[in-house]
């Protein structure tokens, strides 16, 4: 059975609901957004993959941020290796919707979600984030979609701010 939510309501209502079914009776919540397995998944694979890949010369990661478990994770586990490493977010401007990147509202936070495991946030709008996905596709033959473009176009901007870096 599909169940809708408004647009209004959005993805907060859609957990709402989840959350509501659940206490009647009528269903379970997996909930990515506070299962400690979603972070812990980036700390052992995602993490130890992108320092080993970069012969542990990686000096800034940035990611989209909707669940936060990737940020949180990988996060974790590079500071372990290097507290210098720079972990930036990117985060939909006013007004974007960005499937796959969210600006929580403070009641909606990810419980998952450690703040002290990222650096610094950077606002994408929506129309960067099409643009990039289209670039993607045009220059480099990457079909993505604008979340992971989203995270691009803010390391773009990341890479301009910086030299000799290793962007990830």
């Amino acid at each position: 059975e599909l169940i809708l939510v408004t647009k209004a309501e959005g993805m907060e209502g859609a957990r709402d609901l989840a959350v509501r079914m659940r206490d009647e009776g009528r269903g379970i919540v997996l909930d990515q957004f506070a299962n400690p397995d979603n972070p812990l998944a980036h700390y052992r694979g995602t993490g130890p993959e992108l320092w080993r890949d970069t012969g542990g010369r990686i000096t800034h990661f940035v990611s989209s941020m909707g669940t936060t478990g990737t940020i949180t994770g990988v996060s974790r586990f590079l500071k372990s290796r290097n507290p210098a490493v720079q972990i930036v977010g990117a985060q939909p401007a006013e007004g974007s919707k960005i499937p796959g990147i969210r600006a929580w509202p403070p009641e909606y936070v990810p419980r998952i979600f450690d703040p002290s495991a990222v650096d610094r946030t950077v606002e994408v709008s929506q129309a960067d984030a099409e643009e990039m996905a289209r670039r993607l596709a045009r220059e480099e033959g990457i079909f993505g979609g604008i979340s992971a473009a989203g995270a691009c176009w803010t390391a773009l901007q990341v890479a301009q701010e910086v030299e000799n870096a290793t962007i990830v």
